[in-house]
């Protein structure tokens, strides 16, 4: 039967078919030689096999058609590790305080997103906290760039509605730095799913680590929300910093314009990127991120 990978833990995996759902593992065949990253993950279209006793195996798993990944460093090299197969749209959120914004994460996830050509949205939760006028002022530049930010807060209910409409008939992927609010978001939508939240640290304003499965949830209307652990941090698999400022959209439109065609932007003369940022068409938080990726430097 073919269907749908809907849950993933420690090597079992929840398939939904058209008989209903099947908690399967990998045929031995799938996993043998050398692994350069999951086999399997949520989001996976697999054709699978009952067993005797209701459990099932999975036989082979289909191309897939976009991907959510990081490289997780082994003593053997890089590992991708796969967040989601296939997601309809990427939902970034981050919280406009505790903690407060990190620009440096969101722009790689955007990064990544461009290049896998996952549809990205961003949430901006906590309104409350900060007011929506200071809200807008902390994201306002990403709409102008490409990216529709939601504003929302689970406190006073404040685009919830916006949000709930932009997930119907999709399978979006939820992903952000713990304790933002991903999981009170996803028990408003959802109510009854009682997902375990995060809390965040008073010492360190950072948040707690909770989701330590990969699941998709059903929406009623159709569609699937997909929670992720939280990430501390995330690097880009498999990408040329050649080829970074494609994934930029505000610099892709202008690369053509600087002086040199290998123009890293940083120092060279006749710089088109640098020109739009001192004449306010790419904001510095942008460049900024850009400069810290090609650098190799820590997320801010």
């Amino acid at each position: 039967m073919r269907g749908l990978i809907v849950r993933s833990q420690s090597g079992f995996f929840t398939v939904k078919t058209e008989e209903g759902l099947l908690t399967c593992q990998l045929r031995g065949r799938l996993k043998k030689g050398p692994r350069l990253g999951d086999v399997a993950s949520i989001g996976d279209w697999v054709e699978v096999k009952k067993r005797h006793g209701g459990s099932g195996v999975i036989e082979a798993v289909e191309p897939r058609q976009r991907l959510l990944s990081r490289s997780d460093p082994t003593p053997r090299g890089n590992y991708q590790q796969i967040i989601i197969a296939n997601p309809d749209q990427a939902v970034f959120v981050f919280s406009c305080e505790k903690p407060p914004p990190r620009y440096g994460m969101l722009d790689r996830f955007l990064v990544i997103a461009e290049k896998q050509n996952i549809p990205a949205m961003i949430v901006a939760n906590k309104t409350d906290l900060v007011g929506m006028e200071e809200a807008k002022r902390l994201f306002d530049y990403y709409p102008a760039i490409g990216y529709p930010v939601i504003y929302t807060s689970i406190i006073n209910g404040v685009g919830i509605d916006e949000l709930h409409a932009g997930l119907m008939k999709k399978i979006s992927v939820f992903a952000g730095p713990s304790g933002v609010g991903k999981s009170s978001l996803l028990n408003i939508i959802l109510p009854g799913l009682n997902i375990t939240t995060a809390q965040v640290s008073q010492a360190t304003d950072t948040g707690k680590h909770t989701t330590v499965v990969r699941e998709m949830y059903p929406l009623p209307d159709g569609g699937y929300i997909a929670d992720t652990p939280g990430l501390r941090t995330i690097s880009l698999w498999d990408t040329e910093l050649e080829e970074l400022d494609g994934y930029f959209p505000e610099f892709r439109e202008r690369v053509s314009e600087c002086q040199f065609n290998n123009c890293t932007h940083d120092h060279e003369p006749g710089c088109a990127i640098k020109a739009a940022l001192a004449n306010g068409k790419v904001h510095p938080n942008r460049y900024r991120s850009y400069i810290s990726i090609r650098k190799g430097e820590e997320e801010d």
